[in-house]
């Protein structure tokens, strides 16, 4: 946005607009009797140039030029080209969200495709219109769950992202919810979650592949699930889907996950977009909108907001969502991406990084006192340092690497752990400078943690 400063002739009119003489008679009359606030420790005003020069430098100070194996949960993928063409069309970009579904028949038409291809891709019956991102379509779920069953206790596997967990803690901690979380291991106790299924619990919410970047065939879980009458419910990794089997064919009832990957660029926590989707027996509490397909009085196609009255704007309290709006731009990237790459484009993304991620994993533990676990994996793992993860991830940066998520972070008992995340993106001549660079700080490393 270019910098538009306000001249003094301009503060003046503005002034006389509101009925105030000054800036301190319009915090009298703002604040009444209040002093009015003291802004000393304001820095004076800068040109424009002074500036962009002061946010440039700060800008600078961002190691953007790393090589990147961070993921859970979200990745960098290579984007073509066509993706932010296409989002970019003025027709999209300065679209509102469609409330008047007659005047917005081209986006209306755009999001009952994204919805049949999250369909597709998930192997469920019915999509939304897109959510915020993959943590809140999550919390969504589980209060969909309560509001079908009537019950009040949710289970959350304890392998699922922190991130997430969090979320969904600070969230039901002003709702009448009880949150079960479970032992986090790198593979679940399938018997230590099915005890946990009770007759008052709502749902059971896990994530494929886990945050440990394990795929877990959860078939055993959902049909415990099913004959408890819980409500089962997965958080997907959307490119993974083009490699392992679909959360449908498992047996889920609701699908979420974080839609980043899928032609959205890394950008320090968002815009991103949540993906939501269910079987047909639960679309009416499911939230958001949903974008239908019909005809009109002459037999012409044309695409309607089906259901919408769930809303805020509509429904207030009684509303199933404080989903208002929907994150329909990111939509349009996701289909534009799926558009471009295709279903067996897709497939090949998935076997690129499951690929590459062998040939780095075997690398890492050739290393002297690299080691790690015994469990399958798509294009993440984690493996056990000799020294503390978060000090050698600090010492790879040096090297040119942002080496992975150092576990310690949110797990206390895991601060060797380092889990690395490989995408169709890195090189052979990257995942071997990495192997190297490794070998090189851990080395160099003689304080152990």
């Amino acid at each position: 946005m270019p910098y538009l400063p306000l001249t003094a002739n301009e503060e003046q009119e503005m002034l006389a607009a509101v009925g105030a003489a000054s800036m301190t008679e319009l915090w009298r009359q703002a604040l009444g009797d209040e002093p009015a606030p003291e802004l000393k420790g304001l820095p004076r005003g800068a040109s424009e140039f002074e500036v962009t020069r002061y946010l440039a430098g700060l800008a600078a100070r961002n190691a953007t030029d790393l090589v990147c194996f961070l993921g859970s949960g979200f990745y960098d993928h290579f984007i073509p080209a066509a993706v932010g063409e296409i989002a970019g069309r003025g027709e999209f970009y300065t679209a509102y969200t469609p409330y008047q579904p007659e005047a917005s028949q081209g986006t209306l038409q755009a999001i009952y495709e994204y919805q049949s291809v999250i369909c597709r891709l998930t192997g469920m019956e019915v999509a939304n219109a897109s959510m915020y991102d993959g943590g809140t379509a999550l919390f969504e779920a589980m209060m969909m769950a309560v509001r079908i069953t009537g019950r009040r206790r949710a289970v959350l596997c304890g392998s699922v992202s922190p991130i997430y967990r969090e979320m969904l803690r600070c969230y039901c901690s002003n709702l009448d919810v009880e949150l079960r979380v479970t032992t986090a291991r790198v593979q679940a106790d399938l018997a230590e979650l099915a005890t946990e299924l009770t007759p008052d619990t709502a749902c059971v919410l896990v994530q494929y592949p886990n945050v440990f970047g394990v795929p877990e065939d959860w078939r055993a879980l959902t049909a415990a699930a099913q004959a408890q009458r819980v409500i089962s419910i997965c958080s997907a990794y959307p490119v993974a889907l083009g490699l392992v089997e679909p959360p449908g064919a498992l047996g889920f009832d609701i699908v979420t996950g974080e839609g980043q990957s899928l032609g959205i660029p890394l950008s320090f926590g968002g815009p991103y977009l949540g993906f939501f989707a269910t079987r047909l027996a639960h679309v009416r509490k499911m939230p958001g909108r949903l974008v239908g397909r019909t005809v009109d009085l002459a037999g012409k196609p044309g695409f309607v907001l089906t259901m919408q009255a769930r809303e805020q704007h509509i429904r207030r309290e009684k509303a199933t969502s404080n989903i208002c709006t929907n994150e329909g731009l990111c939509a349009l990237r996701a289909l534009a991406y799926l558009s471009c790459i295709g279903q067996e484009g897709l497939r090949q993304v998935a076997g690129l990084c499951a690929a590459k991620t062998v040939f780095l994993r075997d690398r890492l533990l050739a290393i002297p006192g690299v080691t790690g676990y015994d469990a399958p994996f798509f294009n993440e793992f984690v493996i056990r340092l000799p020294f503390d993860a978060a000090e050698v991830v600090g010492r790879m940066i040096d090297k040119g690497y942002a080496a992975g998520f150092p576990l310690g972070r949110y797990f206390h008992d895991r601060k060797q752990e380092l889990l690395v995340a490989v995408t169709e993106k890195r090189t052979r001549e990257e995942l071997c400078g990495y192997a190297a660079a490794l070998e090189a700080v851990l080395a160099a490393c003689d304080r152990p943690a």
